[in-house]
This record gives C-alpha cells, sequence and structure tokens, in this order.
C-alpha cells in the first residue's frame, strides 16, 4: 500500500499530513502514519482546529478545567490548540532529530485575524513559540503584504516559521526575499542559522478552482483545453524561481554560515475538480528538496494508486509559460486571480477562526461548574 509513497519519499518529497485532532494524537493514528506512511511533518490551519474541536473527540475534560478557569475564550483556543501541536511535535521527535529539524516539524498558525498587521503578526509568534516550546514546531505566517517584514523579524529572532497563503509567482520571490533577510538579520545578531528552517507554502488547488471557473464563463474549445494545467504550471515554476533564488550570489554567503534553504511546500494538494484525478497535485509535482502537505483522503489515493515517475517538474518550464499564457489569451488575468485567491484565503481562515471561538464558547458555557 506505501510502495509509491515511499517513492515519493526517495525522490525528495516530505510527505506532511495536512491535518491533526487530539483523537489522532491519543489513538496512536499519528505515530502509525509516520510508521507505515512514510508521514514526516504536520501542518494545520485554523479550519482544521475549527473541525477537530467541534467533533469534541478528546477535549471536554480541557474545557471543563479552561470553563472552572473562566478563561477567556481566546486563550481556551490557544491552550486547546498549543496543546495538540505540542503532543503532535513530540511524537515527530525522532523525526526531526532523525532528519538534523528538517522534518519532524508541526506547524500552528498566528490569529489569522492579524493577517495584515505586522507588528501584532510577530508579538504572535514569539507566544505561540513560546507557548509550544518545543524545537520543532513551525511558527504560519500568511504572505501577506503586512506578513513580509513579519517573517524576516521573526526569522531574524530565530523562530522557525512556514508562510502560507502564497499563490503568486512575484509574492513567493517576495516571500524568498523576505525569508534571507531574517537569516541576514539572525546572522548579524550571532544565531546559529543552522538552527532556523522554513518552508514556503505555494496553494495549488485553488488556483486551478478559481482559473477554471473563469475559463468556464469565457467558454469554448480553447478555454476547455487550458482547464486542469494552470495550477500545476504556477508551481512549476514556482520551483523554477526557488532554484534560482537559492543558486544566487546572495544565497551563497548564508550557505557558507549553514543556513537552510527555504522549501517549497505544495499545500492545497486536493483535487477538487472530480474530473481531474485525485493524486494530480502529487504526481505531477513530484520534485527534490519539496515537502507536500497532504490531506488524509489524498494520502491514502496516493497510496493506493499513486504514479510516481520520478521528477516532474524539472525541465517542464517552457510548457508551464505556455500554458499560463494561453489563459492570458483567453483574457483570464491572472493577477486578479492571485489577488481574489489571498483575499479569500485570509477571509476564509478568519472565519474558520471565529467559528472557533463560538464553539468553543458554547463549550464553554455548557461545562461551566454550578455556582451556589
Amino acid at each position: 500500500m506505501t510502495d509509491a509513497l515511499k517513492r515519493l519519499s526517495d525522490e525528495g518529497v516530505a510527505i506532511w499530513l495536512d491535518d491533526l485532532s487530539r483523537k489522532r494524537i491519543t489513538s496512536g493514528n499519528l505515530a502509525e502514519l509516520i510508521d507505515q506512511s512514510h508521514v514526516v511533518g504536520v501542518t494545520t490551519n485554523p479550519s482544521i482546529f475549527q473541525k477537530a474541536i467541534s467533533a469534541g473527540d478528546g477535549y471536554e475534560q480541557q474545557l471543563a478545567d479552561l470553563s472552572a478557569r473562566e478563561v477567556t475564550v481566546e486563550e481556551a483556543v490557544r491552550m486547546i490548540t498549543t496543546a495538540d501541536v505540542r503532543d503532535a511535535a513530540d511524537i515527530l521527535r525522532p523525526v526531526f532529530d532523525a532528519t538534523g529539524g528538517q522534518d519532524g516539524r508541526v506547524s500552528i498558525e498566528v490569529d489569522p485575524r492579524l493577517a495584515h498587521n505586522t507588528t501584532a503578526t510577530v508579538a504572535e509568534a514569539k507566544q505561540l513559540a513560546w507557548l509550544v516550546d518545543r524545537p520543532n514546531t513551525l511558527i504560519k505566517i500568511p504572505a501577506t503584504k503586512a506578513g513580509l517584514p513579519a517573517i524576516t523579524e521573526t526569522i531574524g529572532r530565530g523562530i522557525s516559521v512556514n508562510v502560507t497563503l502564497i499563490f503568486s509567482l512575484e509574492r513567493y520571490r517576495e516571500v524568498m526575499d523576505a525569508y534571507l533577510a531574517g537569516l541576514e538579520k539572525a546572522k548579524a545578531t550571532g544565531l546559529d542559522l543552522s538552527k532556523i528552517h522554513s518552508v514556503a507554502s505555494f496553494f495549488v488547488s485553488r488556483v486551478d478552482t478559481e482559473i477554471d471557473k473563469r475559463l468556464d464563463a469565457v467558454g469554448g474549445d480553447e478555454a476547455k483545453a487550458a482547464k486542469g494545467k494552470s495550477a500545476l504550471a504556477n508551481a512549476r515554476l514556482a520551483y523554477e524561481a526557488y532554484e534560482e533564488v537559492f543558486a544566487g550570489e546572495r544565497w551563497a554567503a548564508l550557505d557558507k554560515a549553514h543556513a537552510n534553504r527555504q522549501r517549497p511546500l505544495w499545500a492545497s494538494t486536493g483535487v477538487k475538480d472530480p474530473s481531474l484525478k485525485d493524486t494530480l497535485y502529487v504526481d505531477d509535482l513530484v520534485a527534490p528538496n519539496t515537502v507536500n502537505t497532504m490531506p488524509e483522503a489524498t494520502l491514502e489515493a496516493v497510496a493506493d494508486h499513486g504514479e510516481i515517475s520520478g521528477n516532474t517538474v524539472a525541465g517542464r518550464y517552457d510548457q508551464a509559460r505556455a500554458d499560463l499564457a494561453a489563459i492570458k489569451k483567453l483574457g483570464v488575468d491572472y493577477d486578479d486571480v492571485v489577488q481574489v485567491l489571498e483575499d479569500e484565503g485570509v477571509e476564509k481562515f478568519a472565519t474558520s477562526w471565529n467559528d472557533l471561538l463560538t464553539s468553543t464558547e458554547a463549550e464553554l458555557k455548557r461545562l461551566a461548574p454550578s455556582k451556589g
């Protein structure tokens, strides 16, 4: 069952699970995925936590204790989510040690409502790193305009970062620049660069969802032929940019100081269009020194029938440019697409966070000890 996953891992793709819940931790499921399915990391986001805590499995005692202490709902959510991340980090610690800190990582996101506030994002990143208190944590910071200086500042303080919600090639280059600036800052203050890690989460399936919707509106054979190609093209050109930046002179100086490359991470790799193969964003994005974070359904699909046939990114850059040029010719505005996706991504995570606060508040009230 896991031959395809092993082949993927052998090609230099780190397999991370895009999900976490207390039940997954306490049941031994996460440990089993690490042992049997080559999973070497975990990513979380507000939507994942909202789903897990709303389902209620394993959270009632902690919620009751928090209710008895009369903590605020914001504090309750942070105590619950950081506890899950801490426990997952402990389960993944052997992987972290075996890979010299590259994998065995668990990501936790700053409050998405702070996405456009640089100072608050940095303060939240510091607080989360302190709360989880595990060396194999990544703090997720969104790649908004305000997020870019926050990435530099956080990396500069020696805190490892997962940059999330990257959709555009231009913004991805800005993210890499922010990471290098952070490393330069850390180096200037004498920090050990070998201990600082980062991934850049480049979102995949949502690009096809948005562009294909616009192609449907255009109509015609050319538009139909262009569907299902943009997300892979976008991601492959992102990898080309990664190769360029991390072979440049600026990187060379940091490389000598034992810095780590910021790996591209393929996020949103669950296929949303049923007409596309369900392993598309895994099979067709195989490249060394990348991460693919998958929802469990995608992980199982790859294990069952994934077609891993070597590097499927290198050598395909000209075709990728042609595929993006084709949608432009049909009147689809790439710059507008990626801006819409970024705005929607921030909004969706903020909505999930607010839903999480609402459902947690209801549970705290339900479990409040009777007074008298």
